[in-house]
């Protein structure tokens, strides 16, 4: 008998599961504290075991005020929220919107159900750095987890050159993780941080999406990718509406144009 979806995704989380590398002598950091908000006591519950098997530090919060008073003093290393939270049918929305509020390079992980496309560019456009469906596999999903737990280590090491770039306008300092526009600050997530970052150490070369990916240490689909791009394009235009440094190069990928001030 063919197992309904809920019943494939509780198996998935129930496997256990450790992301091979050879130079990995423990699963993940230890000190790494997550925090999932879901409705749903039985996914949640999945959830949290799935993850504590790897090594992480779990805390479940089942509604958005209660996640918001427990995170008054300190914040998590990743939030991971449902969008539709019991009678809160866009509480995930608004706590991403609050937490982003609060810190803009705090990773957050929307892991919800509702798989249609207004809501995952909705969820980014919050400032979510991945959108997730329910119906992934525990092995992608911890993957993804992964992948953005490296890019903020990398972030945090400094690089061996060009820690600090500026193109005209643009000043992007990696070891501080910020980016500025004429002197004034832009918030940046850390995976629209790293595709800024790919795009302006080259002005003029067309990256395409899979070397977008690449850089940020993540796996997107083009329509993901697309909706960061717009994002960054209306973060910048905030400070400058005349900015338009980054061109699409169709059916290639995005370039970085000098600006006026180069």
């Amino acid at each position: 008998m063919q197992k309904s979806g809920a019943c494939v995704i509780l198996d998935f989380l129930s496997a256990d599961f450790t992301v091979a590398s050879p130079h990995r002598k423990k699963r993940f950091d230890m000190s790494r504290q997550i925090i999932i908000v879901e409705d749903e006591e039985a996914i949640a519950q999945n959830y949290c075991d799935a993850l504590r098997r790897q090594g992480y530090k779990v805390t479940h919060y089942r509604s958005r005020p209660e996640a918001l008073e427990a995170l008054r003093t300190r914040l998590p290393d990743l939030a991971i929220i449902d969008v539709g939270l019991g009678d809160d049918v866009e509480g995930g929305f608004e706590l991403c919107r609050e937490l982003r509020s609060r810190s803009a390079e705090l990773p957050i992980i929307f892991l919800t159900a509702r798989d249609s496309e207004f809501d995952v560019v909705s969820g980014l456009r919050l400032g979510a750095d991945d959108y997730l469906t329910k119906d992934i596999s525990q092995p992608h999903m911890l993957a993804r987890i992964t992948a953005l737990f490296r890019r903020i280590d990398s972030l945090q090491k400094p690089l061996a050159t060009e820690a600090e770039i500026v193109r005209g306008s643009l000043r992007i300092n990696m070891d501080r993780m910020t980016a500025h526009w004429n002197d004034s600050a832009v918030d940046l997530t850390i995976t629209e941080l790293w595709i800024v970052h790919a795009l302006s150490q080259h002005p003029g070369h067309v990256k395409n999406r899979q070397q977008l990916m690449d850089a940020a240490n993540v796996v997107l689909d083009d329509n993901t990718i697309t909706s960061h791009i717009k994002r960054i394009r209306k973060k910048f235009r905030e400070h400058d509406d005349n900015f338009d440094c980054i061109q699409t190069a169709y059916g290639m990928g995005y370039r970085w144009l000098s600006d006026q001030g180069q």
